[in-house]
């Protein structure tokens, strides 16, 4: 009889052995049908020798068909020698035993049918692969996952909630007693002041009835007091006092511009025009004086010349002392140049005394009068000022202080020179 091998590894069995003593692996399925018939122990001991992954010390041998035990290995040898098998009968098989389940297993044992005899008679032979998809365990296959559901409400941004949807009503119910025009739309009467209903916020007025008038100007505003009532969405601010009192004032400062500006307009055309004006010397028609010296008439003050001069012929001051000057049309002056002293040379300043404030009194053609101060500095030569005045008759320059007065010398004017406005200006 040939020796089985195991088919895993390859080592050499004993017959009769129904694991492979190194790797555990089962040698052939007619010597594990065999012990299924012994006690309950025995297939402990199988079963504890299949779960442990090293090699398995051998099981005990049972006894043979003729009733005497299996021989024990020899001594001094780790394999038991090669014992043939009695011959069995092909006819009987051994009967299935059930095993009894043993106190730890938690499933029955499943009946074994009768495994065909080790000498191959009346069973096809096994091939390797046969036994090997003989060892597999039936697994059913893995469920697919659940879908997951929907959530009941769908997800959003933190802090952004949604914002809830306008509900709209009807038209509620109109409890104000009216008798008036009734709406076109609802058939509600409403007050005649009103605009639109107050029961369905429809427009009252037909479709073909004129549009109101535009705005007024402010002027027609002002004074206003048949003011109409205003349609819904056109109603101004409220006005309060500070709002009426502003808009008094207001208007009080523009009456006073304008009437300012209607006043002082020639003033402010002729000031410009003289502001750009060319000047012209401007002689007087006639001149004349409360008192004069000898061979020094008031003539000499308006000669050109800056040598002759003017005196009172008084000594001291001088003050109260007038010299004039008259123009037989209206005239416009610009300015006017002094020349203090007896002549304009500076060594004979100190002949005289210069006079230092004068009074100038002009008279228009209108008769009025008005008067300008004028201050004069301490020194010779001519000294120019402003004196814009217009339509004048007639000018008089009182003495009112002198520089260097003493009771030997007299307050002189050397020159006295008026300018105008020049024929060439086109202004």
């Amino acid at each position: 009889m040939t020796t089985p091998h195991c088919a895993e590894c390859g080592t050499r069995a004993e017959p009769g052995q129904s694991f492979c003593d190194s790797c555990g692996a089962v040698l052939g399925w007619d010597r594990a049908a065999a012990h299924t018939a012994r006690p309950a122990a025995d297939s402990a001991t199988a079963r504890d020798t299949l779960e442990r992954p090293g090699p398995a010390a051998p099981a005990p041998r049972p006894a043979d068909a003729t009733g005497a035990p299996e021989r024990d290995p020899a001594p001094g040898t780790g394999r038991p020698p090669a014992v043939p098998d009695p011959p069995r009968r092909p006819a009987e098989a051994p009967p299935v035993v059930p095993a009894p389940r043993a106190a730890d297993d938690t499933a029955p044992t499943v009946p074994v049918e009768p495994v065909p005899s080790r000498d191959g008679a009346g069973a096809p032979p096994e091939s390797d692969s046969d036994r090997a998809r003989q060892l597999l365990v039936p697994v059913a296959d893995p469920e697919p996952p659940a879908a997951t559901p929907p959530p009941a409400v769908a997800p959003v941004l933190p802090g952004r909630p949604d914002a809830e949807r306008p509900q709209v009503r009807g038209p509620g119910p109109y409890t104000e007693a009216v008798t008036g025009p009734p709406c076109r739309w609802c058939a509600t009467p409403n007050r005649p002041d009103r605009h639109f209903c107050g029961r369905c916020a429809m427009p009252l007025a037909d479709e073909a009835a004129p549009l109101p008038p535009g705005r007024l100007p402010w002027w027609r505003r002002l004074f206003r007091r048949d003011r109409e009532v205003p349609w819904a969405g056109e109603r101004p601010p409220l006005r309060r006092v500070f709002d009426r009192i502003g808009t008094w004032v207001g208007a009080v400062v523009a009456v006073t511009l304008i009437v300012l500006g209607i006043l002082y307009i020639p003033d402010a055309v002729n000031a410009g025009r003289d502001h750009f004006a060319k000047r012209a010397p401007v002689a007087p028609d006639s001149m004349r004086a409360s008192r004069s010296f000898p061979d020094h008439p008031p003539q000499l003050a308006f000669d050109k010349k800056s040598n002759t001069w003017w005196g009172p012929g008084v000594a001291g001051p001088g003050q109260g002392q007038w010299i004039e000057a008259s123009f037989d049309e209206p005239t416009r002056l610009l300015d006017v140049i002094l020349t203090p002293g007896v002549s304009a040379r500076p060594e004979r300043a100190g002949e005289s005394a210069l006079p230092h404030r004068l009074l100038a009194t002009i008279t228009k053609k209108d008769g009025k009068t008005s008067t300008r101060e004028i201050t004069l500095d301490q020194g010779s030569g001519g000294q120019r000022r402003s004196f814009r005045v217009g339509e004048v008759v007639k000018v008089r320059f009182t003495v009112e202080s002198s520089y260097g007065a003493s009771d030997k010398k007299q307050v002189s004017i050397a020159e006295i020179e008026f300018f105008g406005r020049s024929n060439s200006n086109h202004l």
